[in-house]
């Protein structure tokens, strides 16, 4: 039933709620406490009628007591068991006549009547005198009816003060909440709006302040996916171009066969190009997606990946005619317990992509060096080549996809910018670190993968 109602409605009658059981508590406890009041008010009452009594019967032990009109309820005994004077209520009289007069205080009564009975006994030269006195506790009882009332009253009024207090305190509490909803609906219009932010440091700013954080990073992520989309799309619109001019060529050279065979080759490689886009377009959107849980490996493993890789890159430098020296520094000692977070197969990818832009970059007789050392708690593999670098401001910017150098790399050799983002993508899964820098020489990539 309650989860029906708004928040407004359920503060509120739970605020209600709370303060009714303590007011409730309150009252009881001021009740217990005025009871008291009045019940002691009225014995030290019939103690006071006592007194003058008391004075009389020491100054005239063997007299009679005068009552002298005085209209109280009182009882006296002489040491002998005589009556000298009886004013008490019949039901209080049969309580106290066979009981000695003592320093005590009891309550009696009959009929709904109430009275507070105070003893006292009195010592004279004759004996021992037994006095008793009775106070009516109709006063205090009206009394304390009359401030039962006002405790009902007073608390009905106050807790209806004390709701509508909470409804317009819970109103105000809820009024950031009611302006982040109205902003909210604007947000799939206005592309830059965000969450209003109050300026107390309060629970609410805190949830504003997280939720614009979140809408950041996804229109951060919607744009990094339209601008990839859109670069996909211009990068595959050229080898595509080229493969539709190729095969319309082919057809016109079907009777040339050492021309049709060499459309047939330039559309081999447009198809290859074609290949490797959407092969690592597939392997960053896997990579970047949710995480995948990789098989760690051991130096050995890696050892072997990156001779594999070298290997590689040898034959490509020899497939496109150039001389490339290439220099392999390996780990001298090997833990053979030691793993690292990152498998064979996506170091030799990670290996693959760092040799090959090298080879992009570097000039004919140009060098390649290869180095994998293992420090305390990672193993660091490093790249050199004597290319000419890249531009400083440039380095930045150059693990996002897409990207490339205008005076090293451009589309036309093949490169598609999304080497080194698989480079980094590989590394930050494996919770390791890229980095680029340049050197006297050429380009330096380093890269770090944390032992297991």
């Amino acid at each position: 039933m309650l989860g029906r109602l708004t928040i407004r409605a359920r503060i509120t009658i739970g605020s209600v709620l709370v303060a009714a059981m303590i007011f409730a508590i309150a009252m009881m406890a001021a009740h217990a406490q005025v009871v008291s009041i009045l019940s002691a008010a009225d014995a030290t009452l019939a103690r006071a009628d006592l007194d003058s009594y008391a004075i009389e019967v020491v100054a005239n032990p063997s007299g009679l007591v005068d009552d002298s009109g005085k209209g109280l309820l009182v009882s006296v005994r002489d040491p002998g068991g005589v009556v000298k004077l009886d004013t008490l209520p019949h039901d209080i009289h049969r309580v106290v006549e066979h009981r000695t007069g003592r320093n005590e205080t009891f309550s009696s009564g009959e009929d709904g009547t109430s009275f507070v009975v105070v003893g006292r006994l009195v010592k004279t030269t004759t004996g021992e005198w037994s006095l008793w006195a009775a106070r009516s506790t109709a006063s205090s009882q009206l009394a304390m009816q009359s401030l039962d009332g006002a405790f009902v009253i007073g608390g009905i009024v106050l807790l209806a003060a004390f709701g509508f207090a909470s409804w317009l305190l819970a109103a105000a509490a809820l009024g950031p909440v009611r302006r982040m909803r109205q902003k909210a609906e604007s947000l799939g219009v206005d592309s830059t709006a965000v969450l209003p932010v109050a300026r107390a440091q309060d629970e609410l700013s805190e949830l504003a302040t997280t939720l614009n954080a979140f809408l950041a990073r996804v229109r951060a992520s919607s744009a990094r996916e339209k601008q990839v989309v859109s670069d996909a799309a211009h990068e595959l619109r050229t080898p595509l171009s080229a493969l539709k001019t190729q095969l319309e060529l082919a057809h016109d050279d079907f009777d040339d066969a050492k021309a049709l065979a060499a459309q047939i080759v330039a559309a081999e490689k447009s198809v290859a190009r074609l290949s490797s886009l959407a092969s690592n377009l597939l392997e960053l959107s896997r990579l970047t997606g949710q995480p995948v849980p990789t098989r760690p490996s051991s130096a050995d493993e890696l050892v072997s990946e990156l001779m594999g890789s070298i290997d590689r890159a040898r034959m490509i430098g020899l497939a496109n005619s150039a001389e490339v020296g290439f220099t392999v520094s390996l780990v001298p000692s090997v833990n053979a317990r030691a793993r690292f977070a990152i498998s064979a197969e996506n170091f030799g990818r990670l290996a693959d992509n760092l040799l090959a832009n090298s080879l992009a970059a570097i000039p004919e007789g140009g060098s390649v060096d290869a180095e994998l050392t293992e420090e305390p708690q990672a193993i660091v593999l490093r790249i050199t080549d004597t290319g000419p670098g890249m531009a400083e401001d440039f380095l930045p910017h150059a693990f996002d996809r897409f990207s490339r150098p205008d005076d090293s790399r451009t589309a036309s050799t093949g490169g598609s910018g999304l080497g080194l983002a698989l480079v980094h993508a590989i590394a930050t899964a494996a919770n390791g670190a890229v980095q680029l820098q340049n050197t006297a020489s050429g380009l330096l990539a380093t890269v770090s993968i944390p032992k297991m």
